[in-house]
């Protein structure tokens, strides 16, 4: 597949998305190859990742798993280009992301790339209608109304379409922030703790909702979590210990 950068000849971006011909597993939307990740503290280089590989096939769901600060959130931000590795590379939807500059990198999550995190992150001056519609938009799409409204339906919220974040519940933020993840019809959705500030019951509506639509667009889903339920509904569990893969589990049957 390719992932068509070059058509923002305008932006001042110049990069090749073409797969690269190292990439030898061409059916692994998410690939990362030796990962390390050092930052420097008051005693020295502090390793929070060490030699991390795996890949991710396309349509395939991913729990990362593990002790907090086992490195979880700082292996999924590599992962989608948000923070540089120390060492080793990542492959995303085809592309090495050690060839992109931080533009580059930026245009890739737009065209390719949903995110969904613990704290919601919606724009508090927007209203849920107007938060589903940006990325629509930026997409250059020309129906983003009429489809962030058929997404809030399908996540239950098209009568709280004109209601802004402070007037939902946190339950609500998250399904708005759901459908703002999925309106650009992403080949990866990264999850970082979607259900960590719900109560149980609501965080298992959310869980069902994710994957509900996660099997209809048919995306790849990457997710970190503490929630043994949620890392359940995955293909595959990925644990990390102390910065280092520890083992891999897969789903019965």
């Amino acid at each position: 597949m390719r992932v068509d950068l070059d058509r923002e000849a305008g932006s001042g971006i110049s990069v090749t998305a073409a797969p690269r011909a190292d990439n030898r597993e061409a059916d692994c939307i998410v690939r990362a190859e030796r990962l390390v990740k050092r930052v420097a503290s008051p005693e020295g280089p502090l390793v929070i990742l060490d030699d991390i590989s795996f890949g991710i096939a396309r349509g395939e769901s991913v729990a990362v798993v593990g002790a907090s600060g086992s490195g979880k959130s700082t292996l999924l931000g590599l992962l989608a280009g948000l923070d540089a590795p120390t060492g080793g590379r990542v492959w995303l939807a085809g592309v090495d992301l050690g060839d992109l500059d931080e533009d580059g990198r930026a245009l890739l999550r737009a065209q390719r790339v949903g995110f969904v995190f613990q704290s919601f992150q919606l724009l508090t001056g927007l209203t849920a209608l107007e938060n589903v519609m940006l990325p629509l938009e930026l997409a250059g799409q020309t129906e983003a109304r009429r489809l962030a409204l058929e997404l809030l339906d399908r996540v239950g919220l098209k009568a709280r379409a004109r209601h802004y974040p402070a007037q939902l519940s946190g339950g609500e933020q998250q399904r708005v922030a759901i459908a703002r993840a999925f309106a650009g019809d992403p080949a990866v959705l990264f999850a970082d703790e979607p259900t960590g500030n719900l109560d149980q019951k609501t965080g298992h509506r959310i869980v069902e909702l994710l994957f509900a639509l996660n099997r209809e667009q048919g995306a790849t889903l990457v997710l970190v979590t503490h929630d043994p339920e949620l890392a359940a509904y995955c293909d595959r569990i990925l644990e990390l210990d102390d910065g280092r893969l520890k083992g891999e589990r897969r789903k019965a049957g």
